[in-house]
Formats: C-alpha cells, sequence, structure tokens
C-alpha cells in the first residue's frame, strides 16, 4: 500500500501506550492496532480527527504517501 501510518513514532514521541490511545480516542485496541500495522483499508475522518486531537498532530504527520515506483505520474491539466 502507498499510505504509511507513523502511529509508533508519535505515540513514542508522546510517551503514550496503544492502550491509552485506544481509549482517549475510544475505538478498541484492536482497531487501533491494525491501523498501527498498516492493515487498514479505511479510517473514518472523525476517526482521523479524534486521533489528531489527542496525539495534537496533523493528518500529515500521522499518514504518509509513499507513490510505487515505477507507477507514472498522472499530468493534471
Amino acid at each position: 500500500m502507498s499510505i504509511s501510518v507513523h502511529l509508533d513514532e508519535l505515540l513514542a514521541a508522546r510517551g503514550m501506550t496503544l492502550s491509552q490511545l485506544a481509549n482517549e480516542v475510544g475505538i478498541t485496541v484492536v482497531n487501533l492496532s491494525v491501523l498501527k500495522n498498516g492493515r487498514a483499508k479505511a479510517i473514518r475522518f472523525s476517526t482521523l480527527s479524534r486521533l489528531c486531537e489527542v496525539l495534537e498532530c496533523q493528518p500529515g504527520d500521522l499518514l504518509r504517501h509513499q507513490p510505487s515506483r515505477g507507477t507514472p505520474r498522472r499530468r493534471t491539466r
């Protein structure tokens, strides 16, 4: 997948555990773990917003796009 999640780095920088974050955000540890490990196929904007509030970050701090090599870039007009 070309979207990577940098939850581990944000948790470490804030001295938080996955369980603490799950409790504060209001989602299960299992669902947060799926996101953290890059297995999530989607994320609700409400969950993303709550993660950013609790972690005091921007979506770009949590998610990064890494284009696949060999995939030509589309030109826009």
